[in-house]
């Protein structure tokens, strides 16, 4: 696994063998910044349930001006730290080594995203969760979005429910990325 573009380019990324985490392909992770990188630069980028961290990495090399971390599991938390100091992007980062759910309410009041990206575990609606805790938060805006990581057959129909528009879908063989906005904003 590598960084795919950017000031930290091609630099190869540690990952977490026999965790159970599944770090996102290459190939993916370069569709899903080809989809949202005009608007990388100079933002403030949320990667939930980081594991090894590639993804806020891939956005700190785009140009994000700042990238949090959520990691709950210890050995991953070293994992994205030791991929930021190998990058030499720690300086833009924080690494939060917590539940995402304590996470988000310590975020509360202090910051927005334009970006909050989550990969949380499959099929166990950890994404539905932090989609209720967002939408009555105020770390997001109308013109942030929100990227989930699911497996495909992941139903999102609650989300216009909460308030959110699913603005685009992108499936692959084995999952999926939906983009979400607020509705009406």
């Amino acid at each position: 696994m590598r960084v795919i573009a950017g000031k930290a380019r091609r630099l190869q990324l540690k990952t977490i063998d026999g965790m159970g985490t599944r770090p996102t392909t290459d190939r993916i992770k370069e569709t899903l910044f080809n989809m949202i990188s005009n608007d990388m630069p100079q933002a403030v980028f949320l990667d939930l349930f980081s594991g090894s961290g590639a993804i806020g990495i891939e956005a700190l090399s785009r140009g994000a001006s700042k990238a949090y971390f959520v990691e709950s599991n210890k050995k991953a938390v070293q994992c994205i730290k030791d991929n930021l100091n190998f990058t030499k992007l720690q300086d833009d980062a924080v690494v939060m080594a917590m539940p995402v759910e304590r996470a988000l309410k310590d975020l509360e009041h202090k910051v927005k995203f334009d970006f909050i990206f989550m990969d949380p575990p499959y099929d166990k609606l950890y994404e539905k969760d932090v989609l209720i805790f967002l939408s009555k938060s105020d770390l997001i805006n109308k013109s942030s979005r929100i990227i989930v990581e699911a497996s495909l057959d992941t139903d999102f129909s609650y989300a216009s429910e909460l308030g959110y528009e699913i603005i685009k879908e992108k499936e692959y063989k084995t999952n999926k990325h939906v983009f979400l906005k607020l509705i009406g904003e």
